[in-house]
């Protein structure tokens, strides 16, 4: 008798231990391939599943969201950061390198970095004071007529490159690193392809002196642009554009890494029996907004000179009517050997001024706006 109740009590024990596996066979693979070692309460295990279910629901988007919800956020990043977009283009140009010819250069690294902020922001007084505010958007115009239609795009092939890649045999529903680089190099050619002579357009306008106005306004430069240099000339830096594409997809392919990492801690919490509080949200939003602009800062220190390139490449030809830079491994060459490598970063710090807050706001803003347009 005894003997008899020690097995009843044993197996009662074993059917405890097995209750968080006995859902379904789909989610309990998913609870043994993530929390092997069975450490999951009963309680966990209901917010373990709401944890993983509300992560499916967010990676299930539909195109149109994607593609509504990045042209807005590319338009709230556009505006906040316009004046060091200003900044970054004219020192990327030989018409100002003068002008804003840098001394950083002569000090150690992190005084050089403190010296670049200076100027940056003295830089910005300076065209305020001598420009006036208006100064600090120019392009500001074709900037929006731009990035509203190139995130758009960007987002929307993203997400329905990852879709379709998904669908095939070879990743079999799995998302993994190779998959996101093929999706943001397909996004940044797509979204370089079609928005390259809006850019062009922003360019000249930011380079356009006040004392020498060239341009009325943004359709005054795209006739005056057609009328001298062609056509085709709406696609000068487009080589340099693609080449920049590694710049996006370095970016896509980071922000997903930090952004898995963010989800599995949710998912740790979760499993441990912690209840999500809308502080965790907030938390958790902030941090992927984190996360999207120290992977812009990465990409960026690696690509930058393509940036530098693309901008001479689209510069207005100089006084003879000839351009100075004609294709994208010659401008490398002249820029490298007039200027030195350092050229080749020149704006670096309002790039990353303007940039990597931008990637926050916008990331950030793509992700309210994915969520709230998904519930209609």
């Amino acid at each position: 008798m005894g003997s008899d109740k020690k097995r009843i009590d044993k197996l009662e024990s074993d059917i405890s231990e097995s209750i968080p596996y006995l859902a379904s066979d789909e989610k309990s693979s998913t609870l043994k391939d993530r929390f092997p070692e069975g450490l999951v309460t009963q309680k966990g295990q209901r917010l373990l599943e709401k944890q993983l279910e509300k992560e499916k629901e967010d990676a299930h988007v539909k195109p149109w969201v994607h593609f509504v919800a990045g042209g807005l956020g590319g338009m709230c990043g556009a505006i906040f950061t316009s004046p060091f977009d200003v900044v970054k283009t004219r020192l990327q140009s030989s018409v100002y390198r003068e002008a804003y010819r840098s001394h950083a250069g002569s000090y150690s690294f992190l005084r050089s970095m403190e010296k670049h902020f200076e100027e940056t922001c003295m830089i910005i007084y300076k065209v305020y004071q001598v420009e006036g505010p208006r100064a600090l958007f120019k392009g500001l115009g074709p900037n929006l007529v731009g990035v509203i239609p190139a995130r758009s795009i960007n987002f929307f092939t993203y997400g329905y490159t990852k879709d379709l890649l998904k669908q095939t045999q070879y990743f079999a529903g799995e998302e993994t690193s190779f998959m996101h680089m093929l999706a943001g190099l397909n996004a940044g050619i797509v979204t370089s392809t079609a928005t390259n002579p809006i850019w062009l357009i922003k360019t000249r306008l930011q380079l356009d002196k006040a004392t020498t106005k060239e341009y009325k306004n943004s359709f005054d430069c795209l006739s005056k642009i057609v009328r001298r240099e062609g056509f085709s000339a709406l696609y000068k830096g487009l080589s340099a554009s693609y080449l920049g594409s590694a710049e996006s997809t370095i970016q896509w392919i980071l922000y997903e890494q930090m952004k898995s990492m963010i989800n599995r801690r949710a998912e740790r919490f979760a499993a441990g029996g912690k209840e999500r509080t809308r502080v965790d949200d907030v938390a958790d939003w902030f941090a992927r907004s984190g996360a999207a602009g120290f992977a812009k800062l990465i990409a960026s220190l690696i690509t930058y000179p393509h940036e530098v390139v693309r901008t001479r490449l689209r510069q207005a030809p100089m006084e003879n009517g000839k351009p100075k830079y004609t294709g994208l491994i010659q401008c490398f060459k002249l820029v490298f050997k007039e200027e030195g490598f350092v050229s080749m970063y020149g704006g670096l710090t309002p790039h990353l001024m303007r940039t990597v807050p931008n990637s926050m706001i916008m990331f950030g803003t793509w992700e309210l706006f994915t969520k709230a347009l998904s519930k209609l």
